[in-house]
């Protein structure tokens, strides 16, 4: 049987945002169900057609993600009703991008939720999160112990002692705590586990590894193909571009250089018009410049990190 699985994803200067289903069981969800080849023309229909069902929200750009077939997959049997209980489920994962979170009606068990609420140590925005250096460098070097090859997979992964930061690699860093035993879904998959889940916002079936992929998909994609416009809105100050890209990417940049790269893309103009309420001098409000989208392909944004001593 083949599922579809959707990571819809909102921005702003504060903070990334996925659409999540609410469980019964207190656990989140991405918005899921069943391919039906009889009533779907598409596979891409079937996830907008899920997507609505479930949250009542529209989307509009989405792209293909990954496809999902792991043995063994806890599978959420309320979406995926008449699977056999021997079903090997194919999940094909979609990525959406909208400008702007749509409230979304009480009648659907569907919220927004700040993406670092299942992923605390990715964000480094305003300093290296407490939890790496606290609870996932013991814990994982206790995973390790004489093993060199594992303690190098954490250093690379975590940017542990003198290994960069790679903020792309947010799926290979949630797998190596799920096979350390040190994912929630790590215990509810009958993993052992020596000590507490490093975090215990777990997801249903393998929901969390989704996003995960779809966080480094699009940290990545930030910066070769300018899908950040698909995520801002119509009018916008620079400072609120800079700042949606560093919530996206969980880094802060440098302020200077961004506005630089930004000025030789071209990809944006200045309207001449002024927002008044940024607290101190007025700054320019900008728009993407869609007919160079449409004429050329385009680059990504560039992302000059600002650098830090911790």
């Amino acid at each position: 049987m083949v599922g579809l699985s959707a990571v819809i994803v909102a921005a702003n200067s504060k903070a990334p945002y996925a659409l999540v289903t609410r469980h019964s069981e207190g656990r989140s969800g991405l918005p899921f169900g069943a391919f039906d080849p009889a009533n779907h023309r598409t596979m891409e229909q079937g996830l907008r057609d899920w997507v609505h069902t479930q949250t009542g929200f529209e989307p509009g750009y989405v792209e293909q993600l990954y496809t999902f077939a792991d043995h063994g997959r806890e599978l959420p049997k309320a979406d995926m009703a008449n699977a056999p209980d021997n079903a090997r489920i194919i999940s094909v994962g979609y990525l959406g991008l909208t400008p702007e979170r749509t409230e979304i009606d009480g009648a659907f068990n569907a919220v927004w939720r700040d993406w670092y609420r299942y992923f605390p140590w990715e964000d480094h925005r305003d300093r290296i999160p407490d939890i790496l250096e606290a609870e996932i460098k013991p814990a994982l070097m206790d995973w390790a112990g004489d093993s060199i090859s594992r303690k190098e997979r954490a250093k690379l992964a975590f940017g542990f002692d003198d290994a960069p930061w790679i903020e792309e690699r947010v799926l290979e860093r949630y797998e190596l705590l799920y096979e350390a035993g040190l994912a929630a879904e790590s215990i509810r998959d009958g993993r052992s586990c020596a000590s507490k889940p490093i975090s215990d916002q777990s997801m249903v079936s393998d929901h969390r590894r989704i996003l995960a992929t779809a966080i480094s998909r699009l940290r990545g994609k930030i910066k070769y193909r300018p899908v950040i416009f698909e995520l801002i809105t119509d009018k916008f100050t620079l400072l609120e571009l800079q700042q949606t890209v560093e919530s996206l990417l969980g880094q802060s940049l440098h302020k200077q250089n961004f506005r630089r790269s930004i000025e030789k893309s071209e990809l944006v103009e200045g309207l001449g018009e002024y927002a008044t309420t940024t607290g101190g001098r007025p700054a320019e409000l900008f728009r993407c410049r869609k007919e160079t989208l449409r004429k050329t392909i385009a680059s990504g944004i560039a992302t000059p990190h600002q650098r830090r001593d911790t």
